[in-house]
C-alpha cells in the first residue's frame, strides 16, 4: 500500500512555526517514502474560518517548499459524507442528542457527589446529564449537539482498542497503545455540533479513511484524541491508520504555540527576509534529500 498521509490546519488564523514543523515533519516522510501528501482544511467552524486565511496557509505551505498531492479538501464542502456516518451510528443507537453547554458541565462535575472532576481529551469529561436510558428512536436530529454513548460503543467492540504509534505520546509512549478505561477518561464525545453539521473528531475519521490515509502525523497534543479516532473507524468499519506523534514547538517559556502567536507566524518571518531553508534549521529539520522527493 502507498505511504499517504496529510496535513489539515484550520483557517482561523496564520501559520506559525509549530504548523511548520508538523507540515514539513509529514511531508517529509511522505516524500522519503515515495508516498503521497494531501493538504486539508477543516473549515467546519465556519463563524471563526475565513477564506484569506485557507490562502494564506497555502501560500506559507509553498513557500516553505510543501507541495500536495491531488485537490486541497475543504470538510465544509463533505457535510453530507459526516451526515451518512451519523446516520449509521444513530441507526446502531450509540448516538443521543445534548442540550448541555460548556457552562452546564462545569456546574455538573463541580457539584459535590461527582468527586473530582476528571479532565479528558475534549475537556472535562462529560458525567452523561442527557444521556437516555434507552438509545434514543426516530429520524436522527438535525442541526444540535450528538454524543457518543461510550459504554455502549465500546460494548459494541469484539476485540479491545489499540493502535501501533511509531512517535511517542506526552508521556513517551509508543509502539502498541491500548487505551485505559474510556467511560472514565474519556466520556461520551461529541461527534456533531450546532451549526457545524459535524465535529473534529468524527469529520477527521471520514477524511483520513476516504483518502486511504496510512500515516497519520501529528503533534503530541492529539495523542490522547487517537482512542477516540480509534474506536470510531472501529465502529464505522475502517481501516485505522499507524500514527506517528510529534514534539511541540515552544516558546522561551516552555508554552506550545498558538494561532494568537503572531511574532512567530511564517508570513513574519518571511516579510523579514528569512529563507524557507532557515526555517528548517530554526525547527531542526535536516535539509530535504532532492533525490528523495518524488
Amino acid at each position: 500500500m502507498t505511504f499517504a498521509t496529510r496535513f489539515a490546519p484550520s483557517p482561523t488564523g496564520p501559520l506559525h512555526l509549530g504548523h511548520a514543523f508538523s507540515a514539513l515533519t509529514a511531508y517529509d516522510q511522505a516524500r522519503k517514502a515515495k508516498g503521497v501528501f494531501h493538504l486539508r482544511l477543516d473549515d467546519l467552524d465556519v463563524s471563526r474560518s475565513r477564506a484569506a486565511w485557507a490562502e494564506q496557509i497555502e501560500l506559507d505551505l509553498r513557500w516553505l517548499g510543501v507541495c500536495w498531492d491531488g485537490p486541497v479538501w475543504r470538510q465544509s464542502s463533505r457535510l453530507p459524507r459526516y451526515r451518512d456516518a451519523l446516520q449509521l451510528l444513530w441507526d446502531r443507537g450509540l448516538l443521543y442528542p445534548c442540550t448541555c453547554s460548556r457552562a452546564d458541565i462545569r456546574a455538573a462535575v463541580a457539584a459535590p457527589q461527582e468527586g473530582t472532576p476528571v479532565q479528558g481529551p475534549d475537556g472535562l469529561v462529560y458525567p452523561g446529564t442527557c444521556r437516555p436510558e434507552r438509545p434514543p428512536t426516530g429520524p436522527l436530529p438535525q442541526g444540535g449537539a450528538l454524543r457518543l454513548d461510550m459504554a455502549r460503543a465500546l460494548a459494541c467492540l469484539a476485540t479491545p482498542l489499540s493502535f501501533i504509534e511509531t512517535g511517542a505520546g506526552p508521556e513517551g509512549e509508543t509502539g502498541t497503545i491500548v487505551p485505559r478505561d474510556m467511560t472514565e477518561n474519556v466520556g461520551d464525545v461529541v461527534l456533531a455540533r450546532p451549526g457545524m453539521g459535524a465535529a473534529y473528531h468524527l469529520a477527521i475519521v471520514c477524511d483520513d479513511f476516504d483518502q486511504q490515509i496510512t500515516h497519520v502525523i501529528r503533534g503530541e497534543d492529539l495523542f490522547d484524541a487517537t482512542q477516540i479516532h480509534v474506536l470510531i473507524q472501529r465502529l464505522l468499519g475502517f481501516t485505522s491508520p499507524t500514527y506517528h506523534h510529534h514534539r511541540l514547538i515552544r516558546d522561551g517559556a516552555g508554552k506550545r504555540l498558538a494561532k494568537r502567536d503572531d511574532a512567530r507566524a511564517i508570513e513574519t518571518y518571511r516579510a523579514d527576509g528569512i529563507r524557507a531553508f532557515e526555517i528548517r534549521e530554526k525547527l531542526g529539520l535536516a535539509p530535504l534529500n532532492p533525490s528523495s522527493v518524488s
